[in-house]
């Protein structure tokens, strides 16, 4: 299979939000809780999450098998995992603030491969001073990989805070890694 490059699409905002049901999906960086409603990805959480779902508000569990969208979710994540696979085409359903809604978008137009900070996206919103605000966002982003916030790092290029974790970032900024740059590493 060839890489794929479509872009994320997401819904229209429906006047009333559809019923949420979930369900975990294994993958290489463990277990993944997967938050659905109707059918859009309202949620892809990793175990220790930083900021989880409020209670109550993940719906029923459900099985992966016979829900097209977890089907559809975890296909796509596998092919994203063997490297098949550099977007997403998975449907998403954030409901932020407008600020994070706008930050959110950024993210998701941040190219595979590719990083950017906190500051660049703050200069983007047209403003340098609200780089502070913008990690809040990004902190808060409800679907991890899907929404790529591990593209956004320090401004002196450090790994900075991740709510999965600094360790899944890595592993993820490094399964993106351009093959040329990963040859050109020493470690």
């Amino acid at each position: 299979m060839g890489m794929m490059t479509t872009n994320q699409t997401k819904p229209s905002t429906p006047s009333a939000r559809a019923p949420r049901r979930h369900t975990t999906l294994a993958t290489e960086l463990g277990d993944l809780m997967a938050v659905a409603e109707g059918e859009a990805l309202a949620g892809l959480y990793f175990p220790g999450h930083w900021h989880p779902p409020a209670v109550g508000s993940i719906g029923a569990p459900v099985a992966v098998s016979g829900d097209g969208l977890f089907e559809s979710t975890r296909r796509e994540l596998s092919e994203y995992f063997r490297g098949e696979r550099t977007a997403f085409t998975v449907p998403t359903a954030t409901h932020g603030d407008a600020f994070s809604e706008k930050v959110w978008d950024l993210l998701a137009a941040i190219p595979y491969g590719t990083t950017t900070t906190y500051g660049a996206i703050a200069r983007e919103l047209g403003n340098v001073n609200l780089a502070q605000r913008v990690g809040q966002a990004v902190g808060h982003n409800p679907v991890s990989i899907l929404i790529p916030c591990h593209r956004v790092i320090g401004s002196d290029g450090s790994l900075t805070g991740y709510a999965g974790g600094l360790d899944r970032k890595a592993r993820l900024l490094g399964l993106e890694e351009p093959p040329e740059v990963a040859e050109s590493r020493l470690f």
